[in-house]
């Protein structure tokens, strides 16, 4: 390994090679041009995903407006009072595997009137359709988020999606927008972002990508724009490491979309046998840690393939589900998806999230799976009671990184080694505000060593430092019910302003948010 040594001579920028300090000693640099912004990040990278799965819709966002727990509406209070301090742009919905099997007109109308029906991929539990459309865009507007939802080509229509885009956008006269109307919803809504179909690979129809691409081109002609309403449409993508099905929606439907989605999990063992949320080892947090930085290279190779037919970059790339999975909760319906969230899930989203920064020029937005209840949550509710996650905990951090430019960034990190294998020690990213604001997202995904970092920043002059910490003493530190705080940001006091830059102390096993004004 080598270090590389950014020397700055008369507006010239000189690469140094010098032997590697760091292989030896846990010292970090890193330089931070101030005076090269790169890309907007796009604050939809920090999207959510609200699935009718388990608990996140029924009892997570929704429990009625006859309920004894506080709600608007029917909506919970505490919930939507805990994800408005995370500035959520945007929530996609229904689905995931359910949207295939949603039909729109299920859930409108007159609650008591709505049809039961068998939620088939979580658990053949009864749908109540309690929670529709009108519901939907309640919490929409109570968040002061975007609405994205996912249309059903599974099993559904064009005719069928086509009427949903008219019952929801119409401004005129017609029997949809009227019935709109007769249910409580005068206005149009605007409706930002389409998914046409999900998975369609799998359980959205099990379909060749060849046959996908024919029916999204069909069913995305009859998502229309009404009024002032523009939609964004969103052909369903690959899981992982399917280039193939992206070469394909990209050739023979890419002038048809505006973004093509990507899924990507990380599970410590495999789809069998996935590995516990808790109580896990070394060797299980490395694991989860190394296939989380792999979507970087699973990234870069969707962009290369999209570069090829859309070197413009007009189509984004979105995220639109991503996080960790484990195998359920003991004494949960394992239909249900519910898992704990620990100190391992916020290194997981810092470092993730720092991975979208770096490719952002395609990457348009992201939705963490899911909100409430479900897989990597930011809230876990019992009854009246909630707390939030460590996942939370570092979406709420890292908002500051919303809408903010991407700054030039050179990192040279030691290694963390474990067995014969390793990754790189400290995982960042730099972005500065409107307001000339500078924040820098660091993860030292070492779970034993604190790591030393030298900094340089170019291109500020008077400089104010401050900083939070996200850390534990265990691996798999997490709040619960009777320990709600156990995990939550602290002041960052292990930093210090040098002539150049900073330099700071990263806790082994962290995730440090640091601002510089």
């Amino acid at each position: 390994m080598t270090r590389k040594i950014f020397l700055f001579i008369t507006g010239c920028v000189l690469l140094t090679v010098l032997p590697n300090l760091t292989a030896q000693t846990n010292e970090a640099r890193l330089f931070v041009d101030a005076s090269r912004e790169e890309v907007q990040i796009n604050k939809n990278i920090y999207g959510h995903f609200a699935e009718h799965l388990g608990g996140c819709i029924y009892g997570g966002i929704w429990v009625g407006p006859e309920s004894d727990i506080p709600n608007t509406r029917g909506i919970r209070k505490d919930v939507v009072n805990a994800l408005k301090e995370l500035n959520i742009p945007v929530l996609r919905w229904p689905g995931g595997c359910f949207a295939d099997t949603y039909h729109s007109r299920d859930g409108i109308g007159p609650r008591d009137q709505r049809p039961d029906r068998i939620n088939t991929f979580w658990g053949d539990v009864i749908e109540s359709n309690h929670f529709g459309t009108h519901e939907f865009m309640d919490l929409i507007e109570q968040l002061g988020t975007e609405a994205y939802f996912a249309g059903n080509v599974g099993s559904g229509s064009p005719q069928e999606m086509h009427d949903w885009v008219e019952y929801l956008t119409y401004p005129g006269e017609s029997t949809l927008a009227n019935l709109r109307r007769e249910n409580g919803q005068s206005q149009p809504w605007d409706i930002p972002f389409w998914g046409v179909g999900n998975e369609n690979w799998g359980c959205g129809g099990n379909m060749t990508a060849e046959f996908y691409a024919y029916l999204y081109r069909q069913f995305a002609t009859y998502v229309m724009d009404y009024g002032d309403n523009n939609i964004y449409k969103v052909a369903g993508g690959a899981g992982s490491s399917n280039y193939h099905w992206t070469e394909t929606l990209m050739r023979e439907a890419g002038n048809h979309m505006d973004g093509l989605s990507l899924h990507y999990y990380t599970l410590p063992g495999d789809w069998s046998n996935k590995g516990p949320a808790l109580g896990f080892d070394e060797n299980a947090w490395f694991t989860t840690l190394r296939k989380a930085l792999d979507i970087d290279d699973v990234l870069a190779r969707h962009i290369a393939i999209m570069d090829q037919y859309d070197p413009g970059q007009r189509v984004g790339l979105m995220v639109d589900e991503w996080g960790t999975w484990y195998d359920p909760m003991e004494g949960t319906n394992p239909a249900f998806l519910k898992q704990q969230n620990s100190l391992r899930d916020a290194l997981v989203a810092g470092l993730t999230l720092n991975i979208f920064h770096d490719h952002a020029e395609r990457v348009r937005m992201a939705n963490i799976a899911q909100t409430v209840n479900v897989l990597q949550a930011m809230i876990h509710t019992d009854g009246p009671d909630m707390f939030v996650t460590p996942t939370y905990h570092v979406f709420e951090m890292y908002k500051v990184h919303q809408d903010a430019m991407r700054l030039a960034y050179h990192l040279d990190s030691p290694e963390y080694q474990f067995g014969d294998n390793s990754i790189t020690s400290v995982n960042v990213s730099a972005t500065k505000n409107s307001n000339g604001v500078i924040h820098i997202s660091l993860c030292n995904l070492n779970p034993n060593e604190a790591v030393t970092l030298e900094a340089e920043v170019r291109g500020i002059n008077n400089k104010r430092l401050a900083g939070r910490v996200l850390t534990a003493n265990s691996m798999d530190a997490h709040n619960n019910f009777k320990q709600k705080n156990r995990v939550a940001p602290a002041e960052f006091d292990n930093l210090k302003s040098t002539r150049d830059g900073f330099s700071a102390t990263l806790p082994p096993k962290s995730v440090v948010v640091i601002e510089i004004r």
